[in-house]
């Protein structure tokens, strides 16, 4: 808590930011502030007529459309005044909302081997098949290339232009196309395309090229000029092409790919010399060489294995005459969906469903790793950090021993037997590391390599991924390495993310581009925005309340500013974000000024602490024999103790009494006598020595009073007073933590 205190100690009373879409800044305190408004922007507002769509601003109007991303408004340094505020509509839009979950709950209740799009390149490779009798072993295969072409003659993408995409897509299906004598208009198209761009390739950037496509296009090439496809071999281009080729084949331990299964059983397509008898004892257990459609097609051309048949027959049925450019891809799909909807937000409407997404991820969880797919004799650092992360999260066992596979002498990679690293399976090795327990060492060792590795990309501008083609990657990365795990507030995470997930634009890049509609789907980003405006407007009008509430009660009296009111709500708002707990929050940022008031007022002394405690206890007392609940602020103030001490004990009182009246008016629950015993404990611990820290454990007992009254013995649990004391010791005051 007191790390989230102290991120906020700039933010100026009053002064809300609307939401925003913006750089980080290189201080915490900067980054908190700049999002601030994002869950509160209405300082002195009162609601007016009108819709809220996120927020809006009194700023500039913009004619460029770049300003403004996903319906959210760049941010503007500005104050708000009241005539600014829209009104807020609660509640307006839960129709679209409920409709949105059933959409993304129909998705993960169907979740099979993954939703991937197809490739023309691993389609062409299983179209070149032959029967055995002169005529195409997968028809559908043929059909899906004929049907599938560009208006421009290329095969790829169609929405994402890129030559290394366009060219070897469009090549491998004229070479499909041409080896069958069929559709020679198709075939002229596509030469005439290759033929028009092959020189472009010198412009393109090395980094979003294809997996393997300095082995695989050079192959392609082999088979085009045996069969007469007229394209300009003497290219510079293509001389430069398989210059590289020779380079790379030079490099690949053959000695090993053909002993342990390694990447390279992914492109075999492209490679010469193999010993194929050695080769299919790697093969994976669904029949594929690593779930590459076309690195298997090529094997069966080269082996007609009945196990390499059945995979491809599988797999073209599934997308019926087309085939992917990897499959199965269902771990990936299962991981990278969770982690989507959490850093969206709304991972809270779909707990069973991720449970499951969860325990299915665990069932394949070995201690060397995962890949993208079950069963794997393969594994990988991004799949693997990922898993690992969720699954800690979610409280699964699993051990950090695992990422010792990916380490040696000191570096992390990829893939066991590689050297090299891609930005995103960094990054989340760095968030993976960041859940670490005590004396897991390899997991402050990955955390020190990765935050350095991504912090010298950052410094060089080269925060650009291999894997994936994203919206904003250094926004996700800045993000993570600016603002850490155990400092990093839900809300603020998830209103940074909306602006950085891409949706159905990001692009994958494997052997061609791909696109994973269940983990990049707009339907979940409008439904992050549409739950970020309900939630948004009901902290607008708690805000209001809550200021009322500190006017009335006149608490600037008691040493309370109207900057430390904001902090108080702003921590609850954006780690306590649902509509539906409300309580919770609003009981949060009461009891934090409280504390405040308290410790301000009456702090300084051991005498004027005990006063202020012994003068509660005294107004609880009497109430009990009374035997009923009073009102704080008709209570009279010429009992025993200062007028001082008397009026704010009577707001205290008040302030639990309402809280204890609203939760029973609201859920039918009286907590009434356990928020005084929480108190009251809390008093005594203040009373004898300052109270430093304590208020940790009593503000964590308020929310769990605001959600569950079946307590009886829950505060005196071994395990509930272990917690206390590790959030006692979190809470200190940073003069405190400095003294010792």
């Amino acid at each position: 808590m007191s790390l989230q205190y102290h991120a906020l100690n700039s933010i100026q009373s009053t002064n809300f930011l609307s939401s925003t879409k913006t750089t980080l800044s290189s201080s915490l305190s900067s980054s908190f502030l700049t999002i601030s408004g994002s869950l509160l922007n209405v300082a002195r507002d009162k609601p007016r007529s009108g819709s809220i769509y996120c927020s809006k601003l009194r700023t500039q109007e913009y004619t460029n459309s770049q300003e403004v991303q996903h319906d959210l408004p760049l941010i503007q340094w500005q104050q708000l005044q009241g005539e600014d505020a829209p009104q807020i509509s609660i509640g307006s839009n839960n129709n679209a909302i409920e409709e949105a979950v059933k959409s993304v709950k129909s998705i993960l209740r169907n979740l099979t081997d993954g939703e991937i799009t197809i490739s023309a390149y691993d389609t062409a490779w299983v179209a070149l098949i032959d029967a055995g009798d002169k005529t195409p072993a997968f028809p559908s295969a043929v059909k899906w290339i004929a049907e599938n072409q560009l208006s421009d003659g290329s095969w790829g993408d169609a929405y994402l232009f890129s030559y290394h995409d366009r060219l070897i897509n469009t090549l491998a299906c004229v070479v499909a196309l041409r080896s069958w004598n069929l559709f020679p208009h198709q075939c002229h198209k596509g030469i005439t395309f290759f033929r028009e761009n092959i020189g472009k390739l010198e412009d393109e950037n090395d980094e979003h090229m294809p997996i393997g496509f300095e082995v695989a296009f050079p192959s392609l090439l082999e088979i085009a000029r045996e069969i007469n496809i007229d394209v300009p071999y003497d290219s510079p281009v293509l001389k430069d092409i398989y210059a590289k080729k020779e380079l790379k084949l030079t490099r690949i331990p053959k000695e090993i790919m053909h002993k342990i299964p390694t990447t390279l059983l992914h492109s075999l397509e492209g490679m010469r010399d193999l010993d194929w008898e050695k080769l299919l004892k790697l093969q994976s257990q669904d029949g594929s060489f690593l779930f590459s459609p076309s690195s298997t097609a090529f094997a069966f051309m080269q082996t007609r294995d009945s196990n390499c048949l059945r995979y491809l027959r599988n797999a073209v049925k599934r997308f019926n005459g087309g085939v992917p450019n990897v499959f199965p891809v269902d771990l990936f799909e299962h991981i990278w969906i969770v982690d989507r909807l959490q850093r969206l937000g709304i991972s809270r409407y779909f707990e069973e469903e991720i449970k499951e997404c969860l325990d299915y991820v665990h069932r394949y969880w070995t201690d060397k790793g995962i890949c993208w797919a079950r069963c794997s004799q393969v594994q990988d650092i991004d799949d693997t950090a990922m898993a690992f992360r969720l699954l800690r999260l979610h409280g699964y066992q699993v051990s950090a021993d695992v990422f010792k596979n990916f380490e040696k002498e000191g570096e992390f990679f990829c893939f066991v037997g590689q050297s090299n690293q891609a930005v995103t399976g960094m990054f989340n090795l760095y968030r993976a590391s960041q859940l670490a327990f005590p004396r897991e060492d390899i997991l402050k060792n990955a955390k020190e390599f990765s935050n350095k590795y991504l912090q010298e990309k950052r410094e060089r501008d080269e925060l650009i991924d291999k894997w994936i083609i994203m919206k904003d990657l250094p926004g996700e990365i800045g993000f993570a390495l600016e603002i850490p795990w155990y400092a990093s507030l839900p809300r603020v995470e998830t209103r940074f993310y909306i602006d950085q997930y891409g949706g159905e634009n990001d692009v994958w890049i494997g052997k061609t581009l791909y696109r994973m509609p269940y983990v990049n789907n707009n339907g979940y980003l409008e439904l992050a925005k549409q739950d970020y405006n309900n939630c948004q407007a009901l902290h607008q009008l708690e805000w209001d309340t809550f200021q009322k509430w500190y006017e009335e009660n006149r608490l600037n009296e008691w040493g309370v500013r109207r900057s430390e009111l904001l902090e108080c709500y702003f921590l609850a708002a954006a780690t306590i974000f649902e509509s539906e707990r409300s309580h919770e929050r609003m009981v949060w940022a009461k009891s934090s000024v409280l504390v405040k008031a308290i410790s301000s007022s009456f702090g300084e002394s051991s005498d004027s602490r005990r006063r202020f405690s012994d003068q509660f206890h005294k107004y609880v007392a009497n109430a009990r024999r009374s035997d009923h609940h009073f009102n704080g602020r008709s209570m009279r103030l010429d009992q025993p103790g200062s007028v001082q001490a008397s009026r704010l004990v009577g707001i205290l009182i008040g302030t639990l009494n309402q809280m204890s009246f609203d939760l029973f008016m609201s859920h039918g629950r009286d907590v009434y006598n356990l928020l005084y015993q929480s108190w009251g404990d809390w008093l005594e611990k203040w009373k004898l020595y300052g109270g430093e820290g304590e208020e940790g454990e009593l503000i964590v007992k308020m929310i769990i009073l605001m959600k569950n009254n079946d307590l009886a013995n829950f505060f005196t649990h071994t395990h509930f007073v272990r917690l206390s004391e590790i959030i006692n010791r979190i809470c200190l005051p940073r003069q405190y933590l400095k003294v010792n």
